[in-house]
């Protein structure tokens, strides 16, 4: 067995592969398949929680952005928007947003040059508050009986933060140096 076959073991089962050879690596790829999991998960939830009070078939970042727009009760603009949620992909966003309208939740006020803006609809209004209420009754007091969970999720967000900015980090270096490719791929 290779010395990095022998870093990536870990309670005797061999954890490494091409993206993991030292135990840090196999550290930071078991981490990243738990955020793509709990991510699936909580754009299931979202979708299942707002599917719970209206009948509306909506997407994870549709949801997120509904709670984003209604957040301190104000106005938010497109860049706004996208800078809350981390978002580049404007016409997404732009899009999401039209979804919203026409399922009478959010209103845009505002024009071109003055700036367009989104806020809550009274019907918006109620659904997030409705919302909110299944979200308690579901997730909080599933959550509430877990020992020390606060102190684990402020770690958790300082934790997922600083990622953040690595792996922001880590892809403005990946796109500076990006080169043609070697090797046709087929």
């Amino acid at each position: 067995m290779n010395k990095n076959k022998k870093d990536g073991e870990r309670h005797g089962i061999d954890k490494s592969w091409h993206l993991a050879c030292t135990p840090l690596e196999v550290n930071v790829a078991e981490v990243e398949f738990a955020l793509m999991r709990a991510f699936e998960a909580f754009g299931r939830w979202q979708a299942e929680c707002l599917g719970s009070v209206i009948d509306l078939a909506a997407s994870g970042p549709e949801n997120a952005m509904l709670h984003i727009i209604r957040m301190n009760e104000r106005p938010k603009s497109v860049k706004d928007l996208a800078r809350l949620s981390n978002r580049e992909d404007i016409p997404n966003i732009q899009y999401s947003l039209r979804k919203l309208i026409a399922a009478g939740l959010v209103e845009k006020t505002g024009s071109g040059r003055s700036g367009v803006n989104y806020t809550m609809t009274e019907k918006g209004i109620e659904v997030t508050d409705r919302y909110a209420e299944v979200r308690r009754s579901l997730l909080s007091n599933a959550i509430s009986s877990i020992p020390n969970l606060h102190h684990r999720l402020e770690e958790t967000t300082r934790t997922l933060d600083l990622m953040t900015g690595i792996y922001e980090h880590a892809a403005l270096s990946a796109a500076t140096h990006r080169r043609l490719p070697k090797v046709a791929i087929r």
